[in-house]
This record gives C-alpha cells, structure tokens and sequence, in this order.
C-alpha cells in the first residue's frame, strides 16, 4: 500500500521512476472529511488518549500496528501507540504517519473512526475519494487526497484498506513537503512491507524463468496494445531480449498523437533519465582504464568543482555524483525556467550555491544537476582540453555509443528531429490526450549526462545485453571488466525495503528475484530499461505520452507474470488508476476559471524576475493570459485556494497544475512557485 501523493515535479523524467511525496511547511491542526465535504465531528469518546508507549528507533525495525498488521518503522523514527493508533514521526516536528486499527461497515466510516483516533480535531476539505485496485493482501482500497492551502507547503492524504471481515487499516500521511521529499525513501520503506497481518508476497526467488516463446511475447504485445489503448498513449516501442538474442524489438501504434506513422523499433524517444546509466557506464570506462576511481576526489579531478561550501566540497567522490546519497535535493526548476544560453559551465558554477539538505548517506535524494556533472567530470578527464560539452560528447562516442554500436543514440535534437522519431504527448487540463511540444525539453541539454539522450530499442538493447553478458558486447568481446561493471550496481543507498540505488541504476527486489532498472521521465516522454541478471532476460519499453509511466510499471509486474506464472495482478492495477487520474483531474478542474480571470489578471504587473528563474512576461491574447517564460509559454488559469489566496495555474499539456501563488512583499507584487524543497519568488520590475 503506497501513497503517490505528489505534484509531478517538473521533468521528473530525470528521475528513476519513484515514489512520489507531498512536500510543504507546518500547518495548523487536520481534520477529518468524509466524501461529501463534510468535517466530521468525532463523539467526544474519540478525544486524543494519552500516549501509552513511544520510542524512538536506531535501526530501520520490523514493527506490526495494534492488531498485527505488519511493516517497517524508519531509523531515527519514534512510534507513539495510542488506543488503535501507531503513529510514526520522523526527527522534524509537526509531522507524522498514522497507522490505525479500526472496525467500521465501509470505508468512509473507517476514515471517520481513523481521523478521531489521529486528531479529531481536524478540519479538511477533500478534493478526490477513489477506488484503487487491491494490493498486498488488502481489498476493498480507498484513497482521500485533501486540498491543502499553498502557504501550508503540506501533504495530508489517507489510504483506507480493509484486513478482513470488519477490520479496516486507516493510513494517515501528513508530512510537511520538504520533510516528505527528502525522507521519501524512508517513507517507502513504511509502505512498501504494510501488509496485512498473516500476508506473504508472492515471490519468484529460486524458480526458472520461462522461455519467451511466441505465445508468451503475444501476451505480452497484447498487454502493450491494450493498456495503450486504455490510456490514451500514442505509441509504445518494446524490446525483449533472452538468452543473448533479441525476441522481440517493434511498435505499437503512432509516432504522433492523430498521426498514421507507425513506432518501429527504429523510432527514436527521448530515453530522459536512463541517460545516467549510460554516463555511469562511461565513468566505468574511465575506471576501466585507470584515469580515476570511483574514491577518487572530485577536486583532484577537476580543482574549480565547488558543491556548497569547502568542507562539502572535499568530501565528494566520484561516485557521490551519481549516486543519488549526497542528500543534494532536487533543484529542477532552475534549469527549466532558464536555459537559453546556458552551458556546462554554468551547471557547474551553479553547483557551488547548493548545499545538501540531509547527511551523506544518510537519505535518497535524487539531483538531476549532480548526476550532470558527473558526467561532465568523466568527460574532461577523458578530453581534458576540450568544453565540457564537447568532452562529455565525445567521450560517450568513443566509450559508450561506438562500441556498443548504438549508432541511432544521439544527443543531437536536429539530427533526431530529421529522422523517424515520437512526438511527445500529454493530458490535457481535461485529462485528454493531447499534443505537448519540444521546446521545454530542450532545456535538459544543458544537463544533458543526466537525462538528454534520444534512442531506440535497436540500440538500448544493445546495452542491456552488455549488462546481462557481464561486459561482453555483440560478438563476443569483452568491451568492460566485469567487477568494474558491476560496482554500479551496488547499494549505495536505501530507497525503501526492496529497493537500493547504486551509480545510475537501482536494484528491485520486490518480487525475490533481482531487477537492474532504470527509467526516465520528460516532458511526454516515459521510458524504462530492465533487465534479470539471473534469468539472462531484458526489456526496453519506450512511449511517447505522459501517461506511459502507469503502462511501464504495471509492465514490470507483467513480465514477471509470464516469465514465472505469476498471479495475474497487473492487468487489475489500469483501470482503477486511470480512472484514479481522471477523477483527480476533474476534481481539479472544477476550481479552475479557465480562461483565467480577467480581474486577477488585471491584477498583475505586466513583468516579474526572479534571481533564479529568470523573467515572466504577462501578456493577454485573444481573452486568453499567457505567461511568457523567455524560453517557453503557456496559457494560465486561476484558482482560489481554500485560504482565500490566488494562484494562476498552468494549462500547457506535459506543465499542467503546475501554479504560481499571487502575492505581495515590501509593497511589491509577486508570484511565488515552489519546488518540494524550495521557495522562488517572482517580483514584479
């Protein structure tokens, strides 16, 4: 059972494919809302009881609620029982998880029994109820999500599940948004192994995988077709490969929503974050010939390299670049809103204003500009004398791309943008598929060893094979050591129970048997990499569309389903999430006044800058408000927050619900956005 609370955060492509978390600053007290709006109003038997128990834990600590449900309390977490209530808080205060047993007729009224024992005094408004599918054991699931005013910076959501008969588990998150961020990995770990008390997952540890025959690649294709049917996604390439030899490499559907052109698997897709993993692979190379190690200082490398401040800087390594341990946050705002001009340099320079927000190794945190440089780092040792850009480009020509033979892998958009390639698509603000376009994507380049590369399943094939082969490429010649190729993959950080995160690449252990992956996310693009180190089995699914990102994850439990005879639960988990989608997007669209406002618009200064994000130019066009970024645009809405407050919400598909908070400052309008983790203030010039 797993909270997926989160806005999008920007180009998130860039990321592996995560557990998303709400993030924000402290909020007054919660309440209980049942379906409907209405607060309830708990008897006064429900009042907060006194604390029976609490401590606080030094080790990540199997645990079971008050009537035996099982899952994993987090390190430096303290738990508190209280009644049928255990609540788990990390370190920063104000926050909580709240896990509570409860004997109720049906889900709402388990909700109700649930924000009593939790806090009975709190009062929130409700934005979407759902019906999701059944997992680990539970039935019967039902999730609230709760509309939070901006300036709270708060997520607040609950996960109701029934354990049988008339025993109901209520989850209750209410994590300030940096706090949720930056423990997203410790959260995972609550969630991931919260089951229901006599549960064991099903696992595929010891067995032998099948053999892809062609009725097994059909149900395969079959699944694909569907579920891209389902979801509106234009076009899907997949790739599967066993034994050493591809069997499978093709599309389905479109290279561009409303178009005829088919996906073949020569289609090129912007692959976003499986990029890392390539950079990564470079970085062995270089390991390979002695020129670093993965221990070797970033300095003694590359002297003007500057991470926050001196102490910070010295102690970073090599493979703190691109290891996702550093506790550097996620900062991807600031290379989306201004890009034009910007260069590798300039990445790096701006790596000096960052400092870590946790402890090395001490939580996962996934940086987009840290994996770059990582990157550019590799490049000018292999290039020393050459731009930054040019050094990384070359050396993953002549490390990774030539002899691997991926000679469609390109970080060239021109040369992409020539050939067969997929358009990128997204929902729109009525959660149709529509067309998104190029132009924000374009601001990946200037970071492009973290999520820039365009490639088809030909050519990734091509490197999940090395993988699998232990380093040994097409033909049968060792192209890497296989120790060295391998460190990759070691944990170097937790992200949950079943999942680590080594040098651009995590391992899933989920199901028993271990997962090497990689996926990546942009702007209209979802792509994923897999492979089964112990079942000589690998996937490459590329698509073009937003929503592709559901389809690739139910995709991996599929695959296993038909290598293992699984039971056959992927399939159930499509349509009560896109249903799941289209209800939350409804939920949001009823607040909005699209076009925005005229009167909030008139409101407005017609020009705003921030230090880090550049310029905003306010324009109206034919009754519509645009918001002019310099780089890109895109129409506005308005929406009056709980608090009374304004936000002009973006419309532009692939950007949508994205928003920008009205305010004032030292007589001044401004606009404020914020990431997870960051506040930036617009004001107006």
């Amino acid at each position: 059972m797993r909270v997926l609370l989160g806005v999008a955060v920007l180009l998130g492509a860039c990321r592996s494919q995560r557990t998303a978390s709400p993030a924000s600053s402290a909020a007054p007290p919660l309440a209980a809302v049942v379906p409907g709006g209405s607060a309830t109003t708990p008897p006064a038997s429900a009042s907060r009881a006194p604390a029976l128990s609490r401590e606080i834990l030094a080790a990540d600590t199997p645990r079971t609620t008050v009537e035996g449900n099982r899952f994993i309390a987090p390190a430096g977490w303290s738990i508190t029982v209280r009644g049928l209530a255990t609540i788990l808080a990390p370190p920063e205060t104000d926050n909580a998880i709240a896990l509570i047993d409860v004997r109720a007729s049906d889900a709402d009224a388990a909700l109700a029994a649930g924000w009593a024992a939790y806090q009975p005094e709190a009062k929130r408004e409700l934005r979407v109820a759902r019906v999701a599918a059944n997992r680990d054991g539970w039935t019967d699931v039902h999730e609230y999500r709760y509309r939070i005013p901006p300036n709270e910076r708060r997520g607040v959501a609950a996960d109701v599940s029934r354990a049988g008969g008339d025993r109901w588990l209520v989850v209750i998150y209410d994590l300030q948004r940096p706090v949720g961020d930056r423990r997203e990995g410790q959260v995972a770990l609550i969630y991931d192994h919260l089951q229901p008390r006599g549960y064991e997952r099903e696992s595929f540890a010891g067995r032998t995988a099948h053999k892809l025959d062609a009725a097994r690649i059909a149900e395969l294709g079959r699944f694909i077709e569907a579920t891209r049917q389902r979801l509106g996604v234009p076009g899907v390439a997949l790739g599967l490969i066993q034994d050493g030899e591809v069997v499978f490499a093709g599309g389905f559907g479109v290279r561009e929503l409303g178009g005829t052109a088919q996906v073949t698997r020569d289609t090129l897709f912007m692959i976003a974050s499986n990029t890392k993993s390539l950079t990564t692979l470079m970085l062995a190379k270089l390991v390979d010939e002695n020129k670093l190690t993965w221990d070797t200082p970033v300095t003694a490398l590359l002297p003007s390299f500057k991470l926050g401040d001196p102490d910070t800087t010295r102690r970073v390594l090599v493979k703190h670049l691109v290891c996702a341990c550093t506790g550097m946050p996620r900062q991807d705002l600031e290379w989306l809103f201004q890009f034009d001009g910007v260069t590798p340099d300039r990445v790096m320079a701006a790596l000096a204003m960052s400092q870590p927000t946790t402890g090395f190794g001490e939580l996962y945190q996934y940086s987009n500009a840290l994996a770059a440089a990582g990157g550019y780092i590799g490049g000018h040792v292999a290039f020393p004398a050459r731009e930054l850009g040019a050094a990384y480009d070359e050396a993953m020509r002549t490390r990774v791309f030539g002899p691997l033979g991926m000679t469609a892998t390109t970080f060239d958009f021109a040369r992409a943008l020539r050939g067969d390639h997929a358009e990128p698509s997204a929902p729109d603000i009525d959660g149709k598929p529509a067309r998104a376009r190029l132009d924000v994507n374009r601001a990946i380049i200037p970071l492009r060893p973290a999520a820039a590369a365009w490639s088809n399943v030909n050519d990734m094939l091509r490197y999940v094979q090395m993988e699998l082969s232990g380093g040994v490429v097409v033909g049968g010649k060792r192209y890497i050591d296989q120790a060295t190729l391998l460190a990759r993959r070691a944990p170097q950080i937790a992200i949950g129970k079943d999942r680590t995160y080594g040098m651009g690449l995590e391992v899933d252990t989920t199901y028993g048997t271990p997962v090497i992956r990689h996926g990546g996310d942009l702007l209209g693009y979802q792509s994923d990499m897999l492979w089964l180190p112990d079942h000589h089995l690998g996937a490459v699914v590329l698509t073009n569309s937003e929503r592709g990102g559901l389809l690739i994850r139910a995709f991996r439990r599929k695959l296993l389903e038909v290598m293992f005879d699984g039971k056959p639960e992927a399939e159930e988990t499509i349509a009560p999430a896109q249903t799941a989608f289209l209800q939350s997007r409804d939920a949001d669209r009823k607040l909005l006044t699209v076009p925005a406002d005229p009167v909030e618009t008139a409101r407005l200064a017609r020009r705003y800058a921030s230090d880090a994000l550049g310029e905003i130019s306010v324009k109206t066009a034919r009754g519509a408000t645009i918001f002019d970024m310099g780089e890109w645009q895109s129409e506005m809405a308005t929406r009056r927050n709980p608090d009374g407050t304004i936000s002009f919400v973006m419309l532009r598909p692939g950007l949508v619900g994205f928003d920008l908070l009205v305010g004032v400052s030292g007589g001044r309008r401004t606009l404020v956005m914020r990431d997870a983790q960051h506040e930036y203030v617009f004001t107006e010039q």
